[in-house]
């Protein structure tokens, strides 16, 4: 109930305009690997989440609580959809400038009709079934990309599974600021 009250609250705010954007310098590897570790032990014992990036440092200038609200609930998402288990990709790769963080499961899939639908508030596929959710976590994905500058791309099949790729821009030039003011 907090949760949902919380998500309420937080999708409200961006639809007034009030939800902020604060970047700070983040070491974008070692939070992705921090909210697997904090993720995994909350997932079920037979779902395995595989983070794969393409280096072992990169720094960049994101927002760190709307980052954490866009993989968290990505990566749950992918858990909960997924109900006979399976492995969760989580792949970090950067390239041109930006940031991509693709994250695939092996799930219920999406109805195509409905993809163009699932970042409204409330909206829920037809195919959950019984899968608990409130139709709001992908709502406040796509309000906080929308924030960072970035991009949301979904692809999906029923039956087999959903990739979702955020992207966001790096603008490493401002951590360079920062780093070197100390």
């Amino acid at each position: 109930m907090t949760q949902l009250l919380d998500d309420v609250m937080l999708i409200g705010k961006a639809e007034v305009g009030k939800l902020d954007c604060h970047p700070i310098a983040l070491d974008v590897v070692q939070f992705c690997r921090d909210l697997v570790d904090e993720l995994h032990p909350s997932s079920i014992s037979n779902h395995h989440i595989t983070f794969v990036s393409q280096t072992n440092i990169l720094y960049a200038y994101l927002d760190e609580k709307l980052l954490r609200h866009i993989l968290v609930n990505l990566l749950s998402n992918a858990i909960k959809y997924s109900p006979n288990g399976g492995t969760v990709n989580f792949h970090l790769g950067y390239q041109n400038g930006e940031i991509s963080f693709q994250i695939q499961d092996q799930g219920i899939g999406i109805p195509t009709i409905e993809l163009e639908r699932l970042f409204s508030s409330f909206y829920r596929a037809s195919n959950v079934g019984n899968i608990s959710g409130t139709g709001l976590g992908l709502a406040i994905i796509k309000k906080a990309v929308d924030l960072q500058q970035g991009k949301i791309a979904v692809e999906s099949e029923v039956g087999v599974g959903t990739r979702f790729v955020v992207s966001l821009p790096l603008q490493q030039e401002k951590i360079y600021e920062q780093d070197f003011s100390h």
